[in-house]
């Protein structure tokens, strides 16, 4: 959704880089790009305008001219003044204290209202509450029946006493302030905690809808209104908000269709013009694509700086505990990782969704965001396939897998050989990694790490060792060097801790005991 509006920043702020002090020119400059990629966003003008006069009066004060370094500090300006024009900080649902929490969801034709009640009852079910669906879009052809599917899908339970339009030509049956009522009391009766009212979509200047839209607000009462706007329609969010804001006063706002690939003007808009909060975002058509809404995360994301905590939500959420315990036993046991282990972590990780949307969250991605638009979700099959072509003791012993099973195993999974050989190639490496990292030895190729390749990590790649200095060409200049080579190194000697590291003292140390070759005690400082 953000990819333009970031890239533009990114190379905005890049140009930054490097100065030790920003003059009013290069302020002026930086606030010029910045207007031109949120105007290029489809912002409101009256956002961009009020956005881009802070963060000039900020980057020309005092916080910029005495920071030790100007350019990250214009970023952080940038990323603070996206926090608050996004709505400043996190906001949750209100709750009733007694009786059913009431959410009456409102907004345009097709903006996705059904779908999102569906995503949203899901998500309020796996909080621990009980919600209860009520279809009240009885004008829309065929919505109640979608609410009902819908909501049988997310386990909730819908109530529906009227069938509502099946076809255009058809008028609407049942009055949805009555239906609106009865569904409030029905809840009530059942104990469900939370009641979610999907009402019928309407147009900003459908004065007849928008008054049906107010009556159901003054008959139940609700906790929260959330205006569900669509995301990708760009300028035009800032009118439809205003006019919806002025029907039914929300009380806070859902972006759906955040996954698409329009350029979002209508998430830094709405909740600056209106001053009400973005609390949900849609992120899929899956009704387990949807999240809490946080200004802080989104503005870093923005800013390519990506969404690590969301990242760790999900992977707590969708991660198995009792497999994570018997996988961490088994690594400090250091038993070998077997493919039946790497089977299973990929299972783990495929239940946390799509990997381009987890890549995605972490920092730096729009580097390599060509390369993850072009990542096929179905490689993850394929990998999954041939493991599963294998049998239980190839798994765990893959070196017997010889030239006829790797043929065997790409007939079996569909693949050619090289794709096996490949996989199995990759996989010893993982192997290797995992058992030098049991065994204590560090990552393959981290610098500083002990017994590796790397800087600090052994001779190669590292400093090389000091050269010895040549002896002199004169005898009596030689003699004299190799005393005074022999003083340091008894004063060495002396300085050195009298203790060992295997416990014996170094005086009580004598060289000849070991049978050396004639000269080589010098090697032992003796």
């Amino acid at each position: 959704m953000f990819n333009s509006l970031s890239d533009r920043l990114t190379a905005t702020f890049k140009n930054l880089r490097g100065k030790g002090r920003l003059s009013e020119a290069d302020v002026d400059a930086t606030v010029r790009e910045i207007r031109r990629a949120l105007l290029d966003a489809d912002v409101a003008v009256p956002v961009v305008r009020e956005f881009t006069s802070r963060i000039r009066e900020r980057a020309l004060g005092a916080e910029v001219s005495g920071a030790l370094n100007p350019s990250q500090q214009i970023v952080k300006i940038v990323n603070e003044e996206l926090v608050e024009i996004l709505g400043g900080e996190t906001r949750r649902i209100r709750l009733a204290k007694n009786g059913p929490t009431i959410i009456m969801l409102a907004g345009l034709q097709g903006a996705g209202k059904t779908t999102l009640a569906g995503k949203l009852s899901k998500w309020l079910k796996a909080q621990g509450h009980s919600p209860m669906l009520v279809a009240c879009d009885l004008q829309r052809p065929n919505a109640v029946t979608q609410l009902q599917v819908v909501g049988k899908r997310a386990g909730v339970p819908v109530f529906a006493p009227h069938p509502g339009a099946t076809s255009e030509l058809e008028h609407p049956a049942g009055d949805p302030v009555a239906v609106a009522q009865a569904g409030v009391e029905e809840a009530r009766q059942k104990l469900h905690d939370v009641v979610i009212v999907d009402t019928a979509g309407r147009l900003g200047v459908d004065a007849e809808m928008m008054d049906q839209a107010r009556r159901i607000r003054q008959a139940i009462i609700p906790n929260e209104v959330l205006f569900v706007i669509d995301a990708m329609i760009g300028q035009d969010a800032v009118n439809t908000a205003m006019a919806f804001d002025e029907g039914v006063n929300f009380t806070g706002i859902v972006l759906s269709k955040l996954d698409g690939d329009a350029r979002g003007g209508a998430a830094l808009s709405v909740a600056s013009v209106t001053g009400k909060p973005v609390m949900f975002a849609s992120t899929g058509e899956g009704l387990d694509d949807f999240e809490l809404f946080h200004p802080d995360r989104m503005a870093s994301r923005i800013l390519d700086m990506g969404d690590v905590l969301t990242l760790i939500e999900q992977a707590e959420k969708a991660w198995d505990k009792e497999e994570a315990a018997r996988m961490a036993k088994k690594f400090a046991d250091q038993e070998d990782f077997t493919l039946d282990d790497f089977l299973a972590q990929m299972q783990q990780i495929r239940n946390m969704g799509s990997m381009k949307k987890m890549l995605m969250m972490m920092p730096g991605a729009q580097n390599i965001r060509q390369q993850l638009e072009n990542f096929d979700e179905r490689e993850i099959d394929r990998v999954e396939a041939i493991v599963r072509s294998m049998t239980p003791h190839e798994r765990v012993a893959p070196k017997i897998i010889n030239g006829s099973r790797r043929a065997r195993i790409a007939k079996g999974s569909g693949v050619h050989v090289s794709e096996v050989n490949g996989l199995l190639e990759r996989f010893a490496q993982a192997q290797k990694m995992m058992k030098k990292l049991a065994q204590g030895g560090g990552m393959p190729g981290m610098p500083g790490m002990p017994g590796l390749g790397g800087p600090g990590g052994g001779r190669k790649g590292g400093k090389s060792a000091p050269k010895k200095k040549a002896r002199s060409g004169n005898p009596a200049k030689a003699a004299q060097e190799l005393r005074d080579a022999e003083a340091k190194r008894a004063a060495a000697a002396s300085a050195a801790p009298t203790g060992a590291a295997f416990g014996k003292g170094a005086a009580d140390f004598d060289p000849s005991t070991l049978n050396l070759p004639k000269g080589f005690d010098k090697f032992l400082g003796k």
